[in-house]
């Protein structure tokens, strides 16, 4: 259509004729929906998956480095024997037992533990392993340069609650076991109570007894650990309690404590140190981490050796490195040991008192020349035995007390109910 064509159209044509070329051009400029979409989809980079990996980063057991034994422990198994068995030489072991010294624990193996060795195409240990529980695993990796790593891993777990009660029907050990109670647990009792009550000839058939039990569970498995937090006997018109406080003793109704407090030093008399604990001590040679997990004491060979609170022996032993040596469990909480004596003068499962000289010391194992070593564990780790917040005192502070009383009373909340 020309130019005078259109200006002879009447108006309203003429509006009519703008307004639908306008209405097509803009439809044809319009973007359709296709155009609105991505040509491509972003899909996210792992950067690091393409970067070299570093050479220093610990290189993990592959599939091929399967384990070579994996071994359940039995009664008679011996250390050599089960290295024999793994086709490990006697020089590799004594490197694993170096290690070993921070932590002892290839000395604790029990039945029922379980030990795995890990070695490479060309029969050299890699790894170690020993399970005693799923709370407590340790493990001993190889270096470049044949010597072994230890590393302990202890998982606090979930503490569940168990009330166990009952009546007395016969001896307190058998009617205690009927209703629940393992023999550690029941001796735990008795151990704690043996200055309040003659179990044999105190206890009458009807007497009844309540226990309140945290047992440990790591990802719905029992570990086996338990904790005894507080105990009533009802004799007659007579109630015995214990409880347990926050410091791991255990202390009656009035505060209390059922045992002797700690001394701060296992010796009757005061001598040098000469090296304290250090857990971020480096080696002089390779520079490598190796926590001195312990306090030295100069002391000459036969000095007398007292334990520093009551407890139980639960281990007496010879070690290639650790030399003579003694643990003492001290309740659920506390334990100690002493390296390196010349004699010792207890027996394991035997029960000590404050003060009672328990070993002479001496020079044996690897040592630079005669010394105690003496460690103070706490929930099964290791503290500065001369700074760490150990019982002290036999009774408790007035503000001790007042939160120690409301313990009880929710304690006792529980045990009622069961």
């Amino acid at each position: 259509m020309s130019l005078s064509a259109l200006q002879n159209l009447p108006l309203l044509h003429r509006k009519l004729l703008l307004m639908t070329v306008f209405l097509v051009a803009a439809a044809l400029l319009w973007p359709s929906p296709r155009e609105m979409k991505p040509q491509r989809i972003p899909v996210p980079l792992d950067i690091e998956s393409l970067l070299p990996q570093s050479s220093a980063q610990a290189e993990p057991i592959s599939a091929e480095t399967r384990p070579h034994l994996e071994h359940l422990i039995v009664g008679g198994d011996t250390l050599s024997g089960l290295f024999e068995k793994a086709g490990v030489d006697q020089q590799t072991m004594y490197r694993v037992l170096e290690a070993d010294l921070n932590v002892l624990a290839l000395d604790t193996l029990q039945p029922g533990n379980r030990i795995t060795f890990w070695l490479d195409p060309q029969g050299q240990l890699q790894q170690l392993e020993l399970y005693f529980n799923a709370a407590r695993q340790v493990v001993f990796s190889r270096f470049d340069d044949g010597s072994f790593n230890v590393e302990e891993l202890n998982v606090d777990g979930v503490w569940q609650s168990r009330i166990v009660s009952g009546e007395i029907q016969g001896s307190f050990y058998l009617s205690a076991q009927k209703m629940g109670l393992n023999a550690a647990e029941i001796q735990r009792i008795e151990g704690l109570l043996k200055e309040k009550l003659n179990f044999s000839r105190d206890l009458r058939a009807g007497d009844r007894f309540s226990v309140l039990v945290n047992d440990q569970y790591v990802e719905g498995e029992s570990t086996g650990n338990s904790q005894i937090l507080g105990i009533e006997i009802h004799n007659g018109r007579r109630d015995i309690t214990a409880f347990q406080y926050t410091d791991g003793n255990f202390y009656d109704e009035l505060g209390q404590s059922l045992a002797r407090a700690f001394q701060r030093t296992p010796l009757a008399k005061q001598y040098r140190l000469s090296s304290r604990y250090n857990p971020y001590r480096k080696h002089p040679v390779t520079g490598r981490t190796s926590p001195h997990n312990g306090t030295d004491f100069a002391t000459p060979i036969g000095t007398k050796v007292v334990a520093p609170g009551d407890g139980v022996v639960v281990l007496v032993t010879d070690h290639p490195y650790a030399g003579k040596y003694i643990v003492i469990e001290h309740g659920n909480k506390y334990r100690t040991r002493y390296l390196h004596l010349s004699k010792s003068l207890v027996r394991k499962g035997q029960r000590v008192a404050r003060g009672q000289v328990i070993a002479l010391s001496g020079n044996t194992g690897r040592t630079t020349g005669p010394h105690l070593h003496y460690e103070f564990h706490i929930n099964g780790r290791p503290v500065d035995p001369m700074k760490a917040n150990i019982p002290m005192a036999s009774q408790l502070s007035r503000q001790e007390l007042a939160e120690f009383t409301s313990q009880i009373r929710s304690r006792r909340m529980m045990m009622d109910l069961g």
